[in-house]
């Protein structure tokens, strides 16, 4: 039986927890790295996931040389997403996730969304998916300057929502997003689902493969 500590608003990540964008957006990566004559292992590749796209090339620029600025490759990254999401009729949310939204919402239970990505595909994504109507905050790693695992993020959303960080739950899929979460005092889910299988999610308090064993206890 799943026991869930008393809490006063829940705090989601997007890529992986709302919708199944991960492998996508690796995808993007991978083009991104072939055009650029990069070679980055799939070890290396993965310890990305969860860390907004800034952070992820400024990471890469220490161990490979490359010869544009970590604002030039962020740019390219994004010239590669945002048209495919903008051009996209709907997306799906993760299978679920709208209903354990809709049973918290009928709840006044307060929700954010806090996500590593570029604003402008959280933007999108929300809208597309008919997730925004939910959630009265969103932040993302540009507002804070800093990205998962530091805790910045999710302490800002706290922040916002007007509850104390340890009366917070956090749903997460990445590694980087779970140290977040725990590094900002919060009780943190782990979302077992599709792109999340090369991710450590030990540190979490809780582990779920499905987002109905959630709905059913609330």
């Amino acid at each position: 039986m799943i026991k869930l500590p008393e809490f006063d608003a829940f705090i989601f990540d997007m890529d992986g927890v709302l919708i199944d964008s991960e492998n996508f957006y690796s995808e993007m990566e991978r083009e991104n790295f072939r055009k650029l004559g990069l070679n980055i292992p799939h070890e290396e590749h993965i310890t990305y996931q969860g860390t907004a796209t800034d952070e992820m090339w400024k990471k890469i620029k220490e161990r490979h040389p490359l010869p544009y600025s970590v604002e030039e490759l962020v740019e390219m990254t994004n010239d590669l997403t945002i048209p495919v999401f903008r051009n996209m009729d709907r997306i799906d949310p993760m299978p679920g996730v709208e209903e354990l939204i809709i049973r918290l919402s009928e709840k006044n239970i307060p929700l954010a969304v806090a996500s590593s990505s570029f604003p402008e595909a959280i933007r999108i994504i929300l809208e597309k998916t008919g997730l925004e109507k939910y959630f009265g905050v969103v932040v993302n790693s540009r507002m804070t300057g800093k990205s998962k695992p530091a805790p910045d993020i999710f302490l800002l959303a706290a922040s916002k929502l007007g509850v104390a960080p340890e009366r917070c739950i956090v749903i997460e899929d990445s590694t980087n997003g779970i140290t977040a979460a725990k590094r900002a005092g919060m009780f943190c889910i782990a979302y077992n689902g599709p792109g999340s299988e090369h991710q450590d999610q030990s540190g979490a308090d809780l582990i779920i493969d499905n987002y109905g064993d959630l709905a059913g206890i609330l």
